[in-house]
């Protein structure tokens, strides 16, 4: 059995929530003990995490997809130029580019015609947060895509 303790601070804190939220997801876990702790600086909720190492945590383990065989030619440009957004955004913010959106995600959003807030809260996976965080740059990529010179 494995021990990881994850600090967030009570306000401002979407990004170490997620982190949390995707360890909790891919992870077998035994137990969760949370505090809150009070120091000068703040307070911050302490989690302490029992998992199993090597433990996944159902339907986590997934086969890997190539997603050139699933999406038509079109869409597939799409998504590797989604995908691209989605690793610089990532980088930007110093977390893995799966925190913003997952791949299956973004196969989902090279599906749409146009990609908008509301069409991106119907993907399973994306909800308000994310749409408030990350929606605005990928409804401009689309906008910028779709608007290219020669198309």
């Amino acid at each position: 059995m494995q021990v990881k303790v994850i600090g967030i601070p009570v306000s401002g804190s979407e990004a170490m929530e997620e982190i949390l939220n995707t360890f909790l997801r891919t992870h077998k876990i035994i137990q969760v003990e949370q505090r809150l702790v009070q120091e000068q600086q703040g307070s911050v909720w302490s989690f302490c995490i029992r998992y199993v190492e090597g433990g996944v945590a159902p339907g986590a383990a997934k086969e890997k997809i190539d997603y050139r065989t699933v999406l038509d030619d079109a869409s597939f440009q799409r998504f590797r130029g989604l995908r691209d957004l989605r690793n610089k955004l990532a980088a930007e913010e110093g977390v893995s580019p799966y925190i913003v959106f997952t791949d299956a995600e973004l196969a989902e959003m090279a599906k749409l015609e146009a990609i908008t807030e509301a069409g991106m809260k119907a993907i399973k996976g994306i909800g308000d947060k994310k749409v408030e965080k990350y929606g605005k740059h990928f409804v401009n990529a689309n906008t910028t895509a779709t608007n290219a010179p020669g198309e």
